[in-house]
């Protein structure tokens, strides 16, 4: 009998992890924090181990607007 074929699924929207997305940015981590506290971080969320992320996409639609800022 054969085996059914599977489909390729796209990948996920994968997760940043903070660290990485501060070296992307250009920024420590007190002035994340402090941009968080002012609203001007992208979407941020915890995941169940407790690490910070942020969806790539997030992180890429984000330095756009820094880029055009």
């Amino acid at each position: 009998m054969a085996t059914p074929s599977r489909r390729r699924r796209e990948p996920k929207d994968e997760l940043v992890p903070l660290s990485d997305v501060l070296d992307e940015i250009g920024i420590t981590r007190a002035t994340w924090y402090r941009w968080r506290n002012r609203g001007y971080t992208p979407e941020a969320r915890r995941t169940p181990s407790g690490r910070i992320c942020v969806r790539r996409s997030v992180l890429d639609t984000f330095k756009e607007e820094l880029d055009a800022a």
